[in-house]
Formats: C-alpha cells, sequence, structure tokens
C-alpha cells in the first residue's frame, strides 16, 4: 500500500479567491482522501466492489447535501464549497464522487427544490448524513440522450399511483433506500415521485462486468405495479425541466470533479518523471516529457479558472444551463487528455493499480458519458450561440 503524496496544483495561486471556509472545506476533504479512501480505493476498484464503509465519512466531510440549508441537516454551504468537495472526493475515485453528488444533486436537490415540507423533513437529514442513501432513475434502455421519450409511467388509481416501467446505468441502485424516479402521467407529463425500497414490486438488479467506476454500484430500477403513496410526488415542479435541473447541478460537480482526477494524474506523472531514470538522468529532463507536463498543468488551470467563475455565476444565481454544460465537457475532456498523456509517461507501470492513472482513465470514460455525453454538451452549447435547434 503505497502512501498517498499528492500535493495539488495551483499554479495561477487560485487559493487567493478562495474564503477561509472554502479552504477548511477542502483540505478537510483532502485528508480524509488521502486517510480513507486512497489506501483501499486500488483493492475494491480491483475487486468491483463499493467500500460502502466510506458513507458516514463522506457524510461527516459535508459530501451529501453540503449546500442543503442547515434546517434540513445540510451544511448550508455556497456552491464554491460544493465544487471544492467534489474535486478532492474525485481526485480519490470518480465513483465515490459519483456516489456524494447523486446523493447531494439527483436525490436531496429535488426533494429540497421540489418536494413537500413533509417531504423534506422526512427525508433530507437522514440523507445528510448517509444514514439513509437515494438514487435518481431518469435514463431508461431505450432512452438516454433523449429523456423526454421515457414511457416509464404512473397513473391515478385514487388512493395511490401504480407506476411500471424501468431505469437503468443508476448509480446507488444496488443499494439505496430511496429513489426519486421520474415517470410519465396519464396526460404525457414528467413528474418527480420517490419510492422507498421495500415497495411491492420494486427491484434493484445489479449491473456487473464494467471495466469503469468498478468501485461503484451501478444498477437498474425496474417497477412492476408498484403502489406508489400519492404523498410521494413531488409536488414543487414537473416537465422536464425538473429532472435537467438537478442535473444541472449534479453537472456543475462534475466539471469541479474532474480537476481532481486530472490533478492526481499529473501530480503523479510529475513525480514518477523526476524519480525514474532512462539514458542516465530523470525522464522529466527530455523534452518531449516536459512538452507533456507543460501542457497538463496548463490544461488544469484553465479548468479550474473556469469552474470558480461558473461557482461564482452559480452562488449569484446566474449560471445558465449552457455555461455548466461547456464546463462539464471541456474539464472531463481535459481529464481524460491528461490521464492518457500521464499514463504513456509511466510506460508498463501506467496500466498497473499500484498507480492511479489507468483507474482513472477508466472511471472517466463514463464520467464523459453520463449526465450528458461530450456530444450533446457540445451541441447544447451550438444552441446557446446560434440560436438553432441540431437536437431535431
Amino acid at each position: 500500500m503505497k502512501p498517498d503524496l499528492f500535493q495539488a496544483p495551483d499554479y495561477y495561486h487560485l487559493d487567493d479567491l478562495l474564503t477561509e471556509e472554502h479552504k477548511l472545506v477542502r483540505d478537510a476533504a483532502r485528508a480524509w482522501v488521502k486517510k480513507e479512501v486512497s489506501p483501499i480505493i486500488e483493492d475494491y476498484a480491483q475487486r468491483a466492489e463499493f467500500p460502502k464503509h466510506l458513507l458516514p465519512g463522506l457524510g461527516e466531510i459535508g459530501g451529501f447535501g453540503p449546500y442543503i440549508p442547515v434546517e434540513y441537516g445540510g451544511a448550508g454551504l455556497d456552491q464554491i464549497s460544493y465544487g471544492l468537495l467534489m474535486q478532492e472526493i474525485e481526485r480519490g475515485d470518480s465513483g465515490i464522487r459519483s456516489t456524494s453528488s447523486v446523493q447531494s444533486s439527483l436525490v436531496m436537490y429535488p426533494i429540497w427544490k421540489y418536494g413537500s415540507e413533509e417531504q423534506k423533513q422526512k427525508y433530507l437529514p437522514k440523507l445528510a448524513t448517509g444514514e439513509m442513501m437515494g438514487c435518481f432513475g431518469l435514463t431508461e434502455p431505450d432512452h438516454g440522450s433523449n429523456p423526454g421519450g421515457m414511457i416509464t409511467n404512473f397513473k391515478d388509481m385514487g388512493d395511490h399511483y401504480l407506476l411500471n416501467g424501468a431505469k437503468m446505468w443508476i448509480s446507488n441502485a444496488p443499494f439505496a433506500d430511496i429513489a426519486v424516479v421520474w415517470a410519465k402521467n396519464e396526460e404525457g407529463r414528467i413528474h418527480g415521485l420517490i419510492v422507498e425500497r421495500g415497495m411491492e414490486g420494486f427491484s434493484t438488479p445489479e449491473t456487473h462486468n464494467k471495466w469503469s467506476l468498478r468501485a461503484s454500484a451501478t444498477g437498474e430500477l425496474v417497477f412492476n405495479d408498484v403502489k406508489v403513496p400519492k404523498e410521494n410526488l413531488l409536488p414543487g415542479k414537473s416537465g422536464l425541466g425538473a429532472p435537467l435541473g438537478c442535473l444541472d447541478s449534479a453537472r456543475y460537480g462534475i466539471a469541479w470533479g474532474a480537476i481532481g482526477a486530472a490533478m492526481d494524474c499529473y501530480d503523479t506523472a510529475l513525480r514518477y518523471s523526476q524519480e525514474r531514470e532512462q539514458f542516465g538522468k530523470p525522464i522529466g529532463a527530455f523534452q518531449l516529457q516536459q512538452k507533456k507536463l507543460a501542457e497538463m498543468i496548463t490544461e488544469i488551470t484553465k479548468a479550474q479558472l473556469l469552474t470558480w467563475r461558473l461557482g461564482v455565476l452559480r452562488n449569484e444565481g446566474r449560471a445558465t444551463s449552457a455555461q455548466i454544460s461547456m464546463a462539464k465537457r471541456n474539464n472531463v475532456n481535459m481529464a481524460l487528455e491528461i490521464a492518457r498523456e500521464a499514463r504513456q509517461m509511466l510506460g508498463g507501470m501506467g496500466i498497473t493499480g499500484e498507480y492511479s492513472i489507468m483507474r482513472h482513465m477508466m472511471n472517466l470514460e463514463s464520467v464523459v458519458t453520463y449526465e450528458g455525453t461530450h456530444d450533446i454538451h457540445l451541441l447544447i452549447t451550438g444552441l446557446d450561440v446560434t440560436g438553432f435547434n441540431a437536437f431535431k
């Protein structure tokens, strides 16, 4: 078990733009990752097992709903603090960050924003500590990039709703206590429903044989005449904009998280280049290796500035969905490129579990696809700047 020697790059002194609270939140998360995640994550990834024992710790560092108000059990932090948490957690592993951001942005966020007061009081405090875990059901077997085409539906049976359908590629599904599920009513309008484990006809089969996010639990949600109490409908918002609002929050977190993965790959490659010798000198002394490292730190710095500014806009309530799409697309692609270059710098050692790079690279292949693929986010930006809809 190798010690975690990670040192975060800050080439443009972005720490000067952070408050003391921001740095305290980030540093606490960084210390937790070094102590609890780094020593065990390679083993769990190799075994394709989710380290469930980390859940209480994630709650303690604010990894579940950090921006949820204190009266509902959250930490009441701002959006930059949320981003920094996601950065540090994904520096440890994208799968652990997925668990954190699903709980925060796709479960707690819709209950907070669209839920009744009774729903907020019932679920949010337990979700904030990790005592209760949730998942988010939007993607279907035949409807990924086009969620509006969903066929999961519910009917009004008088004293309850009857839910039928299926969702797939659902993070946290195998162990989640509740699922925020998006389904169409009899008029074809999309609504959110809180489905609880144990409801008859509700099952969550696990997805196996993944090469990516191996330390994350992924599964399906299957609904076979599930009776959902009427008080479990989210009353505050309906239509496709409701789940997309949740995705904005999650994509924002991903934009920060990807920087964490990139920083870990860069830091690993930099340290290796200073220690590994070939032809009588460290490989970091050769021009091509310096080119790789110089480009890595440049792209990380650009991404840091992009997300910091986006965080300011989020705090001010001015960030648009298109701006969030740009950051998600740019930063995940940046992290993937850095992981690939870093892997090459380590040569054969780069494919082993002794280093984190190959695990990050495989994880990022999922991150570049979920919550809006690389190409979909490109078209969102294209629509925003031209006014022409290329989706139809």
